[in-house]
C-alpha cells in the first residue's frame, strides 16, 4: 500500500495530510473484532507509513494511564478512527477529558459492519483518503 503521503494512488483518492510532519498527530484505531475495526488498523497504519501521524495506544488511554493521557493531551491533534455507531474510541477520549480530538466512523463512510468478513484494500483506502481529508482540512 502507500509508501508516501501523496502517493499517486492516495492522492487520486483526498486531500494530503496538511503539514503533519511540522504538527503532532497521533493515530488510535479501533480494536473491535469485525470488519470495520481491521480497516480502522489498516488505515491507521498506512497513515503511520505515510507520515500522516504517529499510531498510538487506545488501550492506554482507556486504561487511564497518565502518561498516555498527557500525551495524548500534549498532541496537536488525535485522529480517532472508530469502526462502528457505538463509538467505543471516542468514548474512551471523553472519559479521559482529552478534547483534541477529530473522529472519523467507517460505518459513516458507506461500509457496513459484518463480523467475519476481511477488510478489503478498497475499504482502507476510503478510510485513508478520508483521514487525509480531515487532516489537510485542519491543517
Amino acid at each position: 500500500m502507500a509508501k508516501g503521503c501523496c502517493d499517486e494512488r492516495a492522492a487520486g483518492q483526498g486531500a494530503c495530510c496538511g503539514g503533519a510532519g511540522k504538527r503532532t498527530i497521533l493515530l488510535y484505531a479501533c480494536s473491535g473484532g469485525a470488519n470495520v475495526a481491521e480497516i480502522s488498523d489498516r488505515a491507521a497504519r498506512e497513515l503511520t507509513s505515510a507520515g500522516c501521524g504517529t499510531m498510538f495506544c487506545l488501550a492506554g488511554i482507556g486504561a487511564g494511564i497518565d502518561s498516555m493521557i498527557q500525551t495524548a493531551r500534549d498532541a496537536d491533534l488525535n485522529l480517532v478512527l472508530d469502526g462502528c455507531p457505538m463509538d467505543c474510541a471516542k468514548k474512551i477520549f471523553d472519559r479521559a477529558g482529552v478534547t483534541n480530538y477529530r473522529q472519523i466512523k467507517v460505518t459513516d463512510l458507506g461500509i457496513e459492519k459484518t463480523k467475519g468478513v476481511r477488510a478489503t484494500d478498497e475499504q482502507v483506502w476510503k478510510v485513508v483518503a478520508k483521514a487525509k481529508e480531515s487532516l489537510a482540512a485542519e491543517g
